[in-house]
């Protein structure tokens, strides 16, 4: 069977690391309140010269070279995020552009938080289809662009950044080989107003700020997170504990541990980088699944299941062989 297979993944972070003491000297909050709500120790703050695409075409960069091909060898960019250069242009052909690629389609995917999972499902279908041999998908965040610094309960959790796979078409023997096995998206925009942003082209002509309504995002994502999995682990015919690692969107680190705990799962198999990177929504999976692979936490032949919720509310899961 045709398969996307996971050859190559980098990521991308802005200069400035940002501690909670240093934001609490801009922002009335505390380190101590910060952990211990979130788990979050330090984030990553983009600098003027610094943008979504920016990151993502370092982040795509890095891939390309883990993965040990060039721009040339591409023939599709998915970028997921939420907060793109410019109305438009998408955003992926402006890392197309950097990378020096030319022709093929490139194109943004707008999901929030779960935007990689529906990037790399979106690319997975058409590498499957023939439609593409090699793809990069990105995530990619500047949410200090749309933060309210004014606001404690939400900005302290965000950061900026970029993580990037490539994925290639194989022709994989065994139904539990290597690639991506099986995936579920989910959207409910009945809770739109529980997480969103106050602006748009259409409505404020203003970018807006971000707003949010932390308890009840909490238990939806938990919720959510472990039926999905669920649902993902069904259709692949699998068990929890057959699961190596989790790579979970790195929102809150109680959210983490409330939904590992519903699922039965060691906190030693759930990947944690939220108290390095804060919340990088789109970003949060691809780069947290860098930095385990690059520390040789994931390796060759693991079950990777990788999950995710965001605004809208948009939910989904995708189980992959490393």
């Amino acid at each position: 069977m045709i398969r996307s297979v996971l050859i190559g993944t980098g990521s991308a972070l802005p200069r400035a690391c940002v501690s909670n003491e240093e934001l609490a000297e801009r922002v009335d909050t505390s380190d101590e309140w910060i952990r211990e709500r979130t788990g979050i120790t330090q984030r990553y703050i983009a600098a003027e010269d610094e943008t979504t695409g920016s990151l993502a075409a370092g982040a795509a960069q890095a891939a390309l070279d883990d993965a040990g091909v060039t721009i040339a060898d591409i023939d599709l960019i998915v970028l997921a995020t939420a907060t793109p250069d410019n109305t438009f242009p998408a955003t992926a052909t402006q890392v197309q552009k950097r990378l020096g690629g030319k022709s093929f389609p490139a194109f943004d995917v707008a999901a929030v938080c779960s935007g990689f999972l529906y990037a790399l499902t979106t690319a997975d279908a058409m590498v499957r289809s023939g439609m593409a041999k090699r793809a990069i998908v990105i995530g990619a965040e500047t949410f200090s662009r749309i933060l309210d610094w004014e606001d404690r309960t939400t900005c302290v959790l965000f950061g900026d950044g970029a993580g990037a796979f490539v994925i290639e078409a194989q022709d994989v023997a065994e139904a539990d080989g290597a690639g991506i096995i099986a995936s579920r998206l989910h959207a409910d925009g009945e809770h739109g107003e529980m997480l969103y942003v106050d602006g748009g082209p259409s409505t404020t002509g203003e970018v807006g700020k971000l707003r949010m309504k932390g308890r009840e995002v909490f238990r939806h994502a938990v919720a959510n997170l472990s039926s999905v999995l669920g649902e993902v682990l069904a259709e692949a015919g699998h068990e929890p504990g057959d699961i190596d690692w989790v790579v979970p969107h790195q929102a809150n680190f109680r959210i983490l541990d409330a939904t590992a705990r519903k699922l039965g799962l060691s906190m030693d198999k759930v990947v944690v980088t939220v108290d390095q990177h804060a919340n990088t929504s789109a970003a949060s999976v691809p780069l947290a699944y860098d930095v385990a692979k690059k520390d040789g936490r994931i390796k060759k032949g693991d079950l990777v299941m990788l999950e995710a919720m965001g605004g809208g509310f948009t939910w989904g899961a995708s189980l992959l062989r490393a």
